[in-house]
């Protein structure tokens, strides 16, 4: 069985519902100072808006499309147990539905990290949960970032906020260094060793090279850094089996949320979680890549006490009918198997 400290996910991850009113309303009951939210909504087509309390408020990047950062209304405050949406359609549109995905990094927007040859602006971070948020400014030339992590992250997620506006940059342990994924298409992996130099990252830095979309030269950049902690997050591969029987991926967790992209073949990046309309195996999805609103398909995949199990066939986003294709995915837990309190969990 997987133990954990982390007894309760939602002191560092959680995922919030509401219906929008048009104009302000503040968003409490997340369980824990939010520092990086993602939202969407769920009844119409909007953009994916993403914001985090380094870039500061009403500062947005949009995981679907490969354009810059603009300023909006849509998060106008980061609380202690929550967050405060605006007058912006995508976030807070009268009468339509949202989630947003709220992560906990160092409560704050924290301050420079100097371990890499870059330092950072600011670098928010909780070794605790794994997750940092560091921004930086690219020289153009191989270098470092510090991430404040203390272990070797497992995701990177990063995005130019200023400059031309490129694709979205992804490092997974399970695709490599030398490859990329771009979240705001359905791209398969992409061979580029100039993205992370080639290198792996370290329990202190991860690398970027001289590619324009990690390190353009003068332009500023976000990076989400996550490590996988025991009993809370997990960052794995699977591959496809051909058949209806998809596969099992064990995690030690109750999933709450899942992100699943398949790295062999174009196909979409499509999120879980276990709050949104949807149970066993109807579980509804939406696309990070897409504007679309929530999928309502059935028959897509269980969520269960120490894992999830898919459960679709001929799909490739989940089980390729081809057998052998290739899929990571990234998962933050509703509960441990077994936490330090004794207590185990339960499937949905």
């Amino acid at each position: 069985m997987a133990y954990t400290t982390i007894n309760k996910s939602g002191d560092y991850f959680n995922t919030k519902l509401w219906s929008g009113n048009g104009s302000s309303q503040a968003l409490t009951g997340v369980g824990h100072q939010t520092d990086m939210v993602w939202i969407k909504s769920r009844t119409d087509t909007r953009k994916h808006n993403l914001y985090d309390v380094v870039r500061g408020v009403q500062k947005r990047i949009v995981s679907n499309d490969s354009v810059v950062e603009d300023t909006v209304p849509g998060v106008t405050a980061f609380g202690a147990d929550g967050f405060t949406v605006g007058s912006e359609t995508d976030t807070n549109g009268s009468s339509r539905n949202f989630v947003g995905w709220s992560w906990k990094a160092g409560a704050g927007q924290g301050s420079s990290n100097t371990d890499g040859s870059i330092n950072t602006t600011y670098t928010s971070v909780n070794t605790t949960a794994g997750f940092s948020i560091s921004q930086y400014t690219g020289t153009g030339s191989n270098a470092t970032v510090g991430h404040g992590l203390g272990v070797i992250p497992e995701m990177i997620i990063i995005k130019e906020i200023t400059g031309s506006g490129r694709n979205w940059r992804v490092y997974h342990k399970d695709v490599g260094n030398d490859k990329i994924m771009y979240l705001n298409t359905t791209s398969a992996e992409v061979s580029d060793s100039t993205a992370f130099n080639s290198t792996s990252p370290t329990s202190s830095v991860f690398s970027v090279g001289t590619s324009g979309g990690t390190n353009d030269n003068g332009n500023n950049y976000i990076a989400y850094c996550f490590a996988p902690k025991t009993g809370y997050s997990k960052f794995g591969q699977y591959k496809s089996t051909g058949y209806s029987d998809g596969p099992f991926c064990y995690t030690g967790f109750k999933p709450k949320y899942i992100l699943i992209k398949n790295y062999s073949n174009s196909a979409e990046w499509e999120i879980y979680d276990a709050a949104r309309v949807g149970y066993n195996d109807a579980n509804y999805h939406l696309n990070a890549e897409d504007t679309s609103a929530e999928a309502t398909l059935s028959g897509r995949l269980d969520l269960l006490s120490n894992g999830f199990k898919i459960r679709v066939t001929n799909s490739g986003p989940l089980n390729s009918g081809t057998a052998g294709q290739t899929y990571f995915y990234m998962a933050f837990a509703e509960a441990p198997l077994v936490g330090s309190n004794n207590i185990p969990c339960t499937a949905r």
